[in-house]
Parts: structure tokens; sequence; C-alpha cells
């Protein structure tokens, strides 16, 4: 292990044991608002997106052209409610919590992977604690920058090419222009309902199976 290896897990490790009674504030409101307001538009996009690509079966959700008009709508709404955060993320300097500080980036997401797979069974305890500095460990901080900066642009790009099929391709690959389009826009949607499911999973590991999700309400993180 290099010198500035040791430096680097010592940082971290110094950051684990805040001096602030055991709650620190970590969310601001904007992050909050924007937080529960996507939540709610992707819950709305995933039913009636099944409703849609089931449209053949005998007990859809939503009906069809109820669905199509919901989702349209919803997915505006998730474009500006996107380009918003993207912004404000920049303009705030919040991007930074999604970029993992160096050195150890691998060691640390192996180290959290254990840890949510079979450490937090065993009762041990986080190895990265939220700080004020990092609000995400290493494996957090990835997994977010992936999902925000990769997965979601091409969902609402695909999403948008949809809505205006005018701007598709003729042709792509010897195929409908559209083809490959929906196969992103499933792809990417796909990944997006995994991601929700295990968001919430994770959240419930908190230092009460509530803690994480009132955090997202109140904006403060208890250890």
């Amino acid at each position: 292990m290099t010198e500035e290896h040791r430096h680097g897990e010592r940082r971290h490790a110094d950051r684990r044991h805040p001096e602030d009674g055991g709650r620190i504030y970590i969310l601001p409101g904007w992050v909050r608002i924007w937080h529960w307001c996507n939540a709610l538009l992707i819950l709305t996009l995933i039913a009636t997106g099944i409703s849609l690509h089931f449209a053949g079966g005998k007990a859809p959700l939503i009906e069809f052209s109820l669905a199509v008009r919901i989702h349209n709508v919803a997915g505006l709404l998730l474009v500006v409610l996107y380009i918003f955060f993207v912004v404000a993320n920049a303009v705030t300097g919040n991007w930074w919590q999604f970029v993992p500080r160096p050195p150890g980036i691998l060691e640390r997401c192996l180290k959290q992977t254990r840890f949510y797979l079979w450490g937090v069974f065993k009762g041990e305890t986080e190895p990265y604690p939220v700080t004020r500095e990092e609000n995400f460990n290493t494996l957090q901080a990835i997994t977010y920058w992936f999902m925000i900066y990769l997965v979601m642009p091409v969902l609402v790009g695909s999403g948008l090419i949809f809505m205006f099929p005018q701007f598709a391709p003729g042709e792509m690959f010897g195929l409908d222009g559209l083809l490959p389009v929906a196969v992103l826009h499933y792809a990417s949607a796909c990944i997006v309902l995994a991601f929700l499911i295990a968001h919430v999973y994770l959240c419930t590991f908190g230092k009460k199976i509530s803690s994480t999700f009132k955090t997202m309400i109140t904006g403060w993180h208890e250890h």
C-alpha cells in the first residue's frame, strides 16, 4: 500500500465519527423537493409504461389512451426536472457528491459491497458513514453518477424521440429508425426500475428502517 493510499484511508477513517451529536444536516431543501418530485414522476412513468407495454393484456394497470396521455405529460415534466437538477447540481457544487475521492476507490467499493451483502446482517459498523463532506459512500457515488449522467439522458432522450418521431432517423443498422430507440428506452427504463427497487431496499439499512427515508424529508442524517 502506497503512502498516498494510506493517507487517503486515514482521511476517510477520520470522518467516520463526526462530532455532531450523531446528527448532521446533509440535504438542502431543493434536493429533497427534487427527489420526491422525481420519485413521483418515475413511479407514474413505470405504471403507465407497463400499461402501454402490455396493452394487449386483459388487465392493464391503466387504460391505453389514458396511459399514453399521462405518460407523455409525466415524461415532459421529467425532462424539465432533470434539466433543473443537472443545472442546480452544477451551480451549487453539489455535483462533487457524485465524484468518488481517490485513492483506493476500488478497495472502498469492494468493502462497501461486502458490507451490503454480508456485514449489515452481522451487525457490523458501516465502513464509510455519511459526513458533511461526503454524503455518499464510494459505491453510492458511482452508482448515482451512472444513473444521473448516463442512464437518465438515454431515457429522456429516447422518450423525446418517441414523442416527436419526425426527429428519428429513417433507418438504423438496416432497421426502422425507431426500433433501436425503442430498445434503448426499454432497457434504460428497466435499469431505472431495478435501481429503484435496490434503492428503496438499501434505504432500510439506516440506524432505523425509517431513518434514511426521514433524512430525505428533514435533511438531517442520524448516525
